[in-house]
């Protein structure tokens, strides 16, 4: 989720923009306003800016775009109800507004305009806004479950020139190797095959690593500065979770050779057991055998003698 903020001085433009019958606009929420045309839309919002005109700018114009994983969780609600989260936590409050939806664009998107002229004639304040935003999407993203971009997906790269175009190559290099190399020999290894130098950055003269710079086409760039997950200390992290779980599955196979080597050790032995001694469960002869051991075991019954009596 990201947000576009724009401020002007006046509101006749920017509504004929965003209901536009063209872009199939969908008016999905307001406040404050008589929506009975764009007119009356505008005349309300020039009504109450008048209340204070002090302030140069009372128009604030929102986008706020989501990412196209999420076009199919997107419902009007759902973009409504994220909306006036966003308000208010932005501190945009007891005032118009007026939320669209335009359907012109691959990813949902929504376009908010508010007056900065309260109900009550007071300015709502911008201080910071770009600064409060920018963390009230994030939240608003992880709250919702909504997908998390990097940003670089939506670059069109084949319009970059360097030193940013040799950026991006170094960018998808290490995106494809870390989650597949196990320690920082391998790593630095693969990416030199790739055409990418490794640089470590040293404390002094320890040999703690502070630091790491990758070099590929005489251009140098911190792994931070490439992407915040391949700062040295995540990709660290990353490396050692790997190897983690290498060895995780080498003992789960090791055990699982273990145990069918038991099992056929049993098998076997059970076969050659049961061959030795017919123990079969539904063998006559064991029937006959288990009949006759049986008869042998029954006690005789004592033999009286008779004889003359004394």
């Amino acid at each position: 989720m990201m947000a576009k903020i724009v401020k002007g001085r006046a509101f006749k433009g920017v509504i004929k923009y965003i209901l536009d019958k063209q872009k199939d606009t969908q008016v999905l929420d307001a406040e404050g306003l008589r929506v009975k045309s764009q007119s009356s839309v505008i005349r309300s919002f020039i009504t109450q800016a008048s209340m204070n005109t002090r302030v140069a700018k009372p128009v604030c114009h929102i986008s706020l775009d989501f990412s196209a994983q999420d076009k199919d969780k997107m419902s009007n609600q759902l973009m409504v109800q994220i909306a006036r989260d966003y308000m208010e936590q932005m501190g945009i409050k007891n005032t118009q507004y007026i939320i669209a939806r335009h359907f012109d664009k691959k990813h949902p998107h929504i376009h908010l305009v508010y007056n900065r002229i309260g109900n009550d004639g007071k300015t709502i304040t911008d201080s910071n806004d770009r600064i409060r935003s920018e963390k009230i999407c994030k939240k608003l993203t992880e709250k919702y479950g909504l997908y998390f971009s990097s940003g670089k997906e939506n670059v069109k790269e084949h319009r970059l020139r360097e030193p940013d175009k040799t950026k991006y190559e170094i960018y998808h290099t290490l995106e494809a190797l870390v989650p597949k190399c196990k320690n920082w020999k391998e790593l630095v290894s693969e990416l030199k095959k790739a055409g990418v130098e490794t640089e470590f950055k040293y404390n002094g003269n320890s040999d703690e690593v502070q630091g790491i710079k990758f070099r590929k086409n005489d251009y140098r760039f911190n792994g931070s500065k490439i992407d915040r997950q391949f700062s040295y200390s995540k990709i660290d992290y990353q490396l050692n979770q790997n190897a983690s779980s290498l060895i995780i599955q080498q003992n789960q196979s090791q055990q699982q050779t273990s145990n069918n080597a038991v099992g056929s050790t049993i098998e076997v032995v059970g076969s050659v057991l049961g061959g030795l001694l017919d123990i079969q469960p539904n063998n006559p002869y064991n029937e006959e055998e288990a009949e006759f051991q049986r008869q042998f075991r029954k006690k005789k019954k004592p033999i009286r003698r008779y004889g003359r009596q004394q």
